[in-house]
């Protein structure tokens, strides 16, 4: 049986890094469901879907074939067969899936979609030969996709330290931008996370929260192996 690993957090928390090294050390496979999300906003780009039009946007995310794969240690995106992973974080797609995000319909079909890959984690593991674990982040895991994983971590930041996290990710991207409305951005994205009425952000009651602030990656990742030592 797999392992479920299901890691929460507000954007820029840490729970990409600290999923992706939880997975490289544990042997398992890794999703950021995060990325189908914006795989749904970069899609009503590429094919004109109105964000007000939520029927089209949830008949979109319904016929979506979403595949998620790792490359090199890399996940890789692609949606009816085309690889997308580059597009993902232009600030058109940024600027829409919070929006995308919110729609009952599209995360239904998603959520659809992230159990599959859960199940099927037995027999698809990132060396080909399976994985005993996936470890799964986003913001509705432990409440809503899996939960009944075992291990359930919510991932916790200052917004500071948030907008510190993220404006060094876009500048290494070659992407500059300006502090305080990237704060903004930050905390719109928590407003419109937490108040959203399908699925909301917020801790499964019995996860366990993890102060980021101050503490490394492979630190983060400690605390958590810890959980899972004690299952």
């Amino acid at each position: 049986m797999t392992l479920q690993i299901a890691i929460d957090g507000p954007v820029a928390s840490g729970k990409t890094a600290v999923g992706r090294a939880l997975a490289r050390r544990l042997g398992a496979r890794f999703l950021d469901t995060g990325t189908m999300y914006r795989a749904v906003a970069w899609t009503t780009i590429d094919r004109g879907v109105a964000l007000e039009d939520t029927k089209a946007l949830t008949k979109l995310a319904e016929g979506l074939d979403i595949r998620v794969s790792v490359e090199d240690g890399e996940q890789s995106l692609s949606v009816d067969g085309t690889v997308i992973t580059e597009f993902l974080r232009l600030p058109e797609v940024e600027a829409r899936v919070s929006k995308v995000s919110a729609i009952p319909g599209v995360r239904q079909a998603l959520v659809a979609q992230q159990r599959r890959v859960a199940t099927e984690a037995t027999t698809d593991g990132e060396d080909g030969a399976g994985a005993a674990a996936i470890v799964m982040v986003g913001r509705d895991i432990g409440t809503v996709v899996l939960p009944d994983a075992p291990v359930k971590v919510f991932l916790q930041a200052s917004v500071t330290i948030r907008v510190r996290r993220r404006l060094d990710e876009l500048r290494r991207k070659g992407d500059i931008r300006d502090p305080s409305q990237l704060a903004e951005e930050i905390q719109l994205r928590d407003k419109i996370d937490t108040e959203r009425s399908d699925s909301p952000l917020r801790p499964a009651v019995d996860s366990v929260t993890v102060e980021t602030d101050r503490l490394r990656i492979d630190q983060v990742v400690g605390k958590i192996q810890e959980l899972i030592e004690g299952i």
